[in-house]
């Protein structure tokens, strides 16, 4: 009995939906490393979703050519999510230790081609290097379902079970001098940001934090894999070739009494597949809510709304000025200021009238002979006055420089 069913193909079908979520805009980012952690997990849970609703309560083998697949998937991610998260660290120690801020078409194809390298090439060399030592073509564990094998014998570990632990080594070097550069070199890093469309501070530190949870958990549990091999397995001496794949067409079943009953396979199996579960949860936590994914959020919901006659509500529109009725002219106003005109009244001894918009400014002329009218222009940032304080004499115009 699977003390895990339904819990867990529910929450593998899950992780495979959440982890693609902010797919789409990471990959107009150029974010490969990211992407390529999203895609590896997001194969890797959907591939334990169907062999534990496939073996569930059963251990019959009735997909053989399913499990050959599954089993080189399963090889293949022990190193591609450890490689993917090398990506993003090696990226982000680039970021750190730029020594330009701009960079170009062909610099952005470079590093995806690198990436590529590192998250694609190393897993599909993997699924090679491990058919050396793989002594049938796969076991099959109820409530599990179908499991690569690998003889325990000295040629395996170089070959198959040291790739994760060496890669999240690598993988911790590079978190480390990233730390390191950022720590000397914050000016120069804010600068690149400042210029870089694609990436923001918070994504970055969110980059940073999706690698170090990733070494904090997966290398334990792989190292804690090579300990059982090492301790709890007899280790095979290699003899030649066709003696590791003798009876190659064997398959190996394991009713789940069987295998739960001895706490070592127990830990493997369960680590094994629960921690791709915690890949794709600890992932969607740090990109699943960001400002990105809610704004897309938002648009996909609307989408689906505007189909059933359900329409967004209206911008929301700027609060009016406090100062109704005084409006400034639609013109281009950068960097000038207000010409402040002064106009004589219609008759000699007319009292000031009252202005409530008023402004007393340095320079301007306070007197009751004339009244103040307030302009703003933003073709000059001169300060005139008008002084005619008697009707009968010619105006004269006196211009000053208003000064700040």
């Amino acid at each position: 009995m699977d003390p895990s069913y339904p819990l867990y193909p529910i929450f593998a079908f899950l992780s495979f939906i959440i982890v693609l979520v902010p797919l789409p805009w990471h990959i107009q980012a150029w974010n490969s490393g990211t992407c390529l952690f999203m895609i590896w997990t997001a194969v890797a849970c959907l591939n334990q979703f169907i062999n534990s609703i496939i073996w569930h309560n059963n251990f019959v083998d009735r997909a053989p050519i399913w499990c050959d697949i599954s089993t080189r998937i399963t090889v293949g991610v022990a190193v591609a999510i450890p490689a993917a998260s090398l990506c993003i660290n090696r990226r982000l120690y680039k970021i750190a230790t730029c020594q330009t801020v701009t960079l170009t078409h062909a610099h952005k194809r470079r590093a995806v081609i690198i990436d590529l390298l590192i998250g694609l090439g190393i897993p599909a060399l993997q699924m090679a290097l491990q058919f050396i030592v793989q002594g049938h073509r796969y076991d099959l564990f109820e409530d599990v379902g179908c499991y690569p094998t690998t003889v325990n014998t000295p040629a395996a570990y170089p070959l198959s079970f040291l790739w994760p632990n060496l890669i999240g080594l690598v993988s911790a070097v590079y978190c480390v001098l990233t730390l390191r550069a950022f720590m000397i070199r914050r000016a120069q890093f804010s600068q690149f940001l400042s210029s870089n469309t694609s990436l923001t501070v918070n994504r970055y530190f969110r980059l940073m934090a999706l690698a170090t949870v990733e070494l904090l958990f997966n290398t334990p549990i792989s190292t804690y894999g090579l300990y059982l091999n090492i301790t709890t397995r007899p280790i095979y001496p290699w003899k030649s070739w066709s003696d590791i794949h003798f009876d190659w067409y064997t398959i190996d079943v394991f009713p789940s009494f069987l295998w739960r009953s001895t706490p070592s396979t127990v830990a493997l199996l369960e680590l094994g597949r629960w921690s791709l579960v915690l890949c794709a949860f600890v992932f969607f936590g740090f990109f699943g809510f960001a400002d990105e994914a809610r704004k897309n959020y938002r648009k996909l919901y609307w989408a689906v709304a505007k189909r059933f006659g359900i329409t967004p509500p209206p911008a929301t529109q700027p609060k009016s000025s406090a100062l109704k009725g005084f409006a400034l002219p639609l013109q281009k106003t950068t960097s000038t200021l207000p010409v402040f005109v002064s106009s004589r009244p219609s008759s000699p001894g007319t009292p000031v009238k009252h202005d409530p918009y008023r402004t007393s400014t340095q320079g301007s002329v306070h007197s009751s002979d004339y009244t103040e009218t307030l302009y703003a222009s933003p073709l000059t940032a001169d300060v005139k006055h008008d002084f005619d304080k008697s009707p009968d004499t010619p105006s004269t115009t006196r211009s000053s420089q208003f000064t700040v």
